[in-house]
C-alpha cells in the first residue's frame, strides 16, 4: 500500500506533488564542434578535453584564435550547465565552471537548460541517478534520442533548492576531505624525501648483495593447474592487490601442488615487485603461495633491512629513478632480475630504519583513517541522494 501523499510512477514511488518528465523538455542537446589532432598541441592557450580526460587534466591545448572562432560559430556551454559523457563511461557528469576550455565534439554533450523546470544545481544530482533508456541493451553511445527520452523526477522549485543545498553540503564535505588527504600525501612525500636522504654513516650496496632476487614462473597451460581443492597453493596475481595497499593478504585462485615445481614459491614477509604493470610497485606478502613470471620476489633480506623500512625505500623516488634510468632505451618499461639486483639501496642502522619506518607508518595510518572517513562520506551522500531524490525524506 502506498504511503499517504505518494503515487506510483514509471520510475517508482514519488510524492504526489512531484512530476516525472523527459529530459528533452529542458531544451536541445548541444555539443562542441569537432577538433582534429593537428589542431591541438601539447602546450597552448586553451585546455582541450577528450572523453578520457573529461573532468580531469586536459588532453591537449588549442590556440586562443581557434578557440574564439569555434565559440562564434558553434555551440558552447554556459556557466553551471552540466556536461555529460556520451561515450566511454556513459552518463558521467561535470558541471561547467565557466573557465575557458573546449570539449570533444559529440562525445561530450549538454542540455541547454532554461532552469524554469529544474535548476542546474539539482539537475547535476538527478543526472547521477537517472536510468537511460537502453531498452535492455548495453549502449556504446548516449545518442541524443536516448538522452532526450530519459525520464527524471522533478520536485517543485522550492524543494529543488532545499535538496540541492543539502547535497551540495555533502559534496563540500567530500571535497574538503579529498583536499585534506591530498595535502597529507604531499606532506608524506616530503617526509620520505627528507628521511631517505643518504647520511654519511649509511651504507650503500647493490640490492642483489643484501637480498635474493628471483623471477616467478608459470606452469603451462595454467588452466590445467587451477584448482578449488583445499590442498591447492595460492596463485598470486596482480588482481590480488589494491592500488593503495601495502600487503597481499589473499589470492583468488589456487594451483595444484604439482604446479609448484614450474613456478616460484614465496613466503610471508617476502616482497613482490610488479615487473611491468605498475613498474616496480612493491607489496609485502601476508600469505604463502606461488607467483608467475609477471612478478619478481625479494627474499632473505632481514639481516640487513627492517621490512617496513624496505617497503618505503622501494617506493621512493630514489629507487624509481634508478629503475627508469636502467630501463631507459627499452620500448616498454620492464624490470628483470638483473636490473633489480643492480640497483643501489641505502642501508642505515637497523635502529634508524625502525625509527624511519615508524614515522612513515604513522603517516600511512593517518591517511588510511582519512580514506575511511572519505569512503563513509561518499556512502552517506549516496544514501542522501536515494532518500531525497525519491521524496522519501522531504525537506519542505
Amino acid at each position: 500500500m502506498l504511503r499517504q501523499g505518494y503515487k506510483q510512477t514509471e520510475i517508482g514511488v514519488i510524492p504526489e506533488d512531484w512530476e516525472v518528465k523527459e529530459l528533452g523538455v529542458l531544451g536541445d542537446v548541444r555539443m562542441c564542434k569537432r577538433v582534429f589532432q593537428n589542431q591541438t598541441s601539447e602546450y597552448g592557450d586553451i585546455p582541450f578535453f577528450k572523453i578520457g580526460t573529461f573532468g580531469k587534466e586536459p588532453d591537449a591545448y588549442i590556440s586562443r584564435k581557434h578557440f574564439e572562432e569555434l565559440k562564434l560559430k558553434f555551440s558552447y556551454p554556459k556557466f553551471g550547465e552540466i556536461l555529460i559523457s556520451a561515450a566511454g563511461t556513459i552518463g558521467r557528469t561535470v558541471v561547467y565552471n565557466g573557465e575557458e576550455s573546449y570539449f570533444q565534439d559529440s562525445n561530450i554533450v549538454w542540455i541547454e537548460n532554461r532552469e524554469d523546470i529544474i535548476s542546474n544545481k539539482l539537475l547535476k544530482y538527478v543526472l547521477e541517478v537517472v536510468k537511460y533508456n537502453t531498452e535492455g541493451g548495453t549502449i556504446q553511445r548516449l545518442y541524443n534520442n536516448i538522452l532526450k527520452s530519459t525520464l527524471f523526477v522533478c520536485p517543485p522549485l522550492a524543494e529543488q533548492e532545499a535538496i540541492a543545498s543539502a547535497l551540495s553540503d555533502a559534496d563540500a564535505w567530500i571535497d574538503s576531505l579529498e583536499q585534506f588527504i591530498a595535502k597529507k600525501r604531499l606532506i608524506k612525500q616530503g617526509a620520505m624525501q627528507t628521511l631517505l636522504t643518504p647520511q654519511e654513516d649509511w651504507e650503500v650496496k647493490k640490492l642483489g648483495e643484501v637480498a635474493d632476487v628471483y623471477r616467478g614462473g608459470s606452469p603451462r597451460p595454467i588452466q590445467d593447474y587451477i584448482t578449488n581443492k583445499s590442498n591447492g597453493i595460492n596463485w598470486i596475481k596482480i588482481g590480488d592487490t589494491s592500488s593503495s595497499g601495502k600487503y597481499i593478504t589473499s589470492a583468488n585462485e589456487k594451483i595444484i601442488p604439482e604446479g609448484e615445481k614450474n613456478s616460484r614459491k614465496v613466503f610471508v614477509g617476502d616482497f613482490l615487485l610488479s615487473n611491468s604493470m605498475s613498474f616496480g610497485r612493491p607489496y609485502i606478502l601476508k600469505i604463502e603461495g606461488c607467483i608467475h613470471d609477471g612478478w619478481l620476489v625479494l627474499q632473505n633480506y632481514k639481516e640487513t633491512f627492517n621490512t617496513e623500512f624496505l617497503y618505503y625505500l622501494l617506493t621512493s623516488k630514489y629507487m624509481l629513478d634508478q629503475y627508469k634510468s636502467k630501463a631507459a632505451g627499452s620500448s616498454v618499461l620492464n624490470l628483470n632480475k638483473e636490473l633489480v639486483s643492480s640497483v643501489e639501496v641505502l642501508i642505515p642502522s637497523l635502529s634508524e630504519q625502525e625509527r624511519i619506518a615508524r614515522i612513515l607508518s604513522d603517516m600511512d595510518a593517518e591517511l588510511e583513517a582519512l580514506e575511511q572517513q572519505l569512503a563513509k562520506a561518499r556512502q552517506i551522500k549516496q544514501g542522501m541522494m536515494q532518500e531525497l531524490l525519491t521524496g522519501r525524506i522531504r525537506l519542505v
